[in-house]
């Protein structure tokens, strides 16, 4: 459960800035009762707002459950909060068992929907429908646009279990992955394992991978041929793979208690023999280093990288880039291992750029003074004359706070944009001019309109942590985004689309969708500037999507799958 405690200082109150042209667009408080835990910001499809994490409801608290049944413990439930652009709430959901269960990560899906990934102490009680595997297991559970559940699922081993990050794949299936408290039974004392699943909740493959030591996944994003890239913060160094016989429970078996451990992950209708579990092929540089692995499709191991220098080196996070990926994280060490730059001055940020394959293309070190923290990396893009996208830069927001002690306004939040090859263009800081004692930044977004979100936890004690969200407007950013009067994404489409109007939209507009010969198919009036179309029903083929006002009308092309 080490996500959900790791907390860091930072200044929420930022009514005044002292960046220029900075603003606090606004500022929501949601107030609760109990120590509430938030795990990550998401932004909806339709450009809606999400929080998630955990909380005790107040219902729990007398010992009954919303639907009525007696609880046995007032214990952590999921809870998921959506909200407008305008900071409104739209509605609020809980889901839990009898005991503990802790939300770690959530995805949208391209429906409009979520799926929810935590771990849960419960077995089967008030919401949970299946009873754990082992002492703590990870819980999915799948909803709709409106948080309506679709299904649930558990997965696990007979160890404690840690869920760690949820994305959906090309397929609109999903790769789960978690945290095996594995006692040294796989390879090390924390080993990782990845799980496929269908768009219904079924098992298709899992995927177990590990060194000598610990190994934990820091973030997972899913990649347009059909697989995901895992990132893990690892201290394990090299070690070979292994081949378990789930079907051998003859005691003379050597590796009876991983087979045993592990049978539980096995698709109930697999016929395989046999679970190939990857272990780590590069050894360690340092304390601690950045581990990246590339998952095809079905979760298989098609390569994997380590980087690090002598000291401790912690990932942060991954994104798609046009050549490959970026990774970026924090730093401790100097030119050692294959880290080619020195830091500066206590941690740094530490970026690596890599082509497809894993293979680097360039890396940089920055430096904001003191401790330096990266909580989230933005691609942005421009189409160029081609009409093909390709990167502009990066927007990396995180913040700096003092190393070994804590002073008054001694933390900052940055943002920091280079170019595409990791040149530095601008970097500012937003400063707050108070704050309560206990403040905990937990995801900063950038948004298509140029707006910036920061959400987290405060609390004048510890214990009594709401939730906080706050949306900043900045010039700057606002210059970087490339503007365009009418977006549909995804695109090409399957089942559905989104229209999103990139003009003032003043009363009621009108969505029209027409095929190649002209011939109408769809009329939706709207006066949201996002709405979704369904595009199931639509034989394959182009099409043209347009939007009109009583003073503009903008079109775009779309093609149906």
């Amino acid at each position: 459960m080490k996500k959900l405690y790791i907390g860091v200082l930072f200044l929420f109150a930022i009514l005044s800035v002292s960046a220029q042209e900075t603003k606090t667009l606004w500022q929501k408080d949601i107030k609760s009762s109990t120590q509430d835990f938030l795990s990550t910001m998401s932004i909806t499809l339709d450009r809606q707002i999400v929080l998630s994490g955990s909380a005790i409801q107040k219902s729990k608290l007398s010992g009954v459950s919303t639907s009525g049944a007696t609880s046995t413990n007032a214990g952590y439930d999921y809870r998921l909060l959506k909200l407008s652009q305008e900071g409104n709430i739209l509605w609020d959901k809980h889901f839990g068992g009898s005991k503990h269960d802790y939300l770690v990560s959530t995805t949208t899906t391209r429906e409009g929907g979520f799926l929810l990934t935590g771990t849960s102490y419960s077995n089967q009680s008030l919401d949970k429908k299946d009873n754990n595997i082992g002492g703590a297991d990870v819980w999915l559970i799948r909803l709709n646009e409106d948080g309506e559940e679709l299904w649930q699922k558990t997965l696990g081993t007979k160890n404690n279990d840690e869920a760690a990050a949820v994305t959906q794949s090309l397929d609109e299936g999903f790769f789960v992955a978690g945290n095996i408290n594995s006692n040294k039974n796989l390879f090390g004392s924390k080993d990782i394992f990845i799980s496929k699943l269908d768009k219904t909740g079924k098992l298709i493959n899992t995927t177990i991978l590990g060194g000598n030591a610990l190994d934990e996944v820091q973030e997972m994003i899913a990649t347009p041929d059909g697989g995901s890239v895992l990132l893990m913060y690892s201290t394990s160094g090299k070690t070979e793979n292994k081949i378990f016989n789930p079907l051998e429970t003859d005691e003379a078996n050597t590796e009876n208690k991983a087979v045993d451990l592990l049978a539980s992950l096995k698709p109930k209708t697999d016929n395989q023999q046999s679970t190939t579990i990857f272990g780590k092929t590069e050894e360690n540089f340092g304390e601690g280093d950045y581990w990246i692995v590339k998952l095809d499709k079905n979760a298989n191991v098609e390569w994997q990288k380590t980087y690090g220098g002598s000291a401790d080196d912690h990932p942060k996070t991954i994104v798609f880039t046009d050549k490959g990926y970026l990774i970026g994280g924090e730093s401790r060490s100097n030119s050692s291992g294959n880290k080619r730059e020195n830091i500066e001055e206590g941690t740094d940020l530490w970026l690596i750029s890599l082509d497809k394959n894993g293979n680097e293309l360039w890396q940089k070190t920055y430096s904001f003074g003191n401790r330096d923290v990266l909580m989230s990396a933005n691609v942005i893009r421009k189409t160029n004359k081609d009409n093909f996208s390709e990167d502009k830069g990066f927007l990396l927001g995180g913040y700096t706070q003092a190393e070994g002690k804590i002073q008054t306004d001694d933390e900052k939040f940055w943002m920091l944009y280079i170019n595409a090859e990791g040149k530095e263009e601008w970097r500012k800081h937003v400063e707050g001019t108070s704050k309560k004692k206990e403040e905990r930044l937990v995801s900063a977004k950038l948004q298509t309109d140029g707006t910036f979100l920061l959400a987290g936890t405060s609390a004048e004690e510890l214990g009594q942590e709401n939730w906080k969200i706050l949306k900043l407007g900045d010039k700057d950013l606002d210059n970087l985004l490339q503007k365009q009067d009418i977006r549909i994404y995804p695109n090409p489409v399957d089942d559905y689309a989104y229209v999103e109007i990139g003009f003032e939209l003043k009363g009621e507009a009108q969505i029209t969708l027409h095929d190649m010969s002209g011939r109408q198919i769809q009329k939706i009036k709207t006066k949201n500037k996002v709405t979704k179309i369904d595009t199931a029903a639509l034989p394959q083929g182009v099409y043209i999507v347009t939007a009109k006002t009583p003073n503009k009308s903008v079109n775009t092309k779309i093609v149906k799958k």
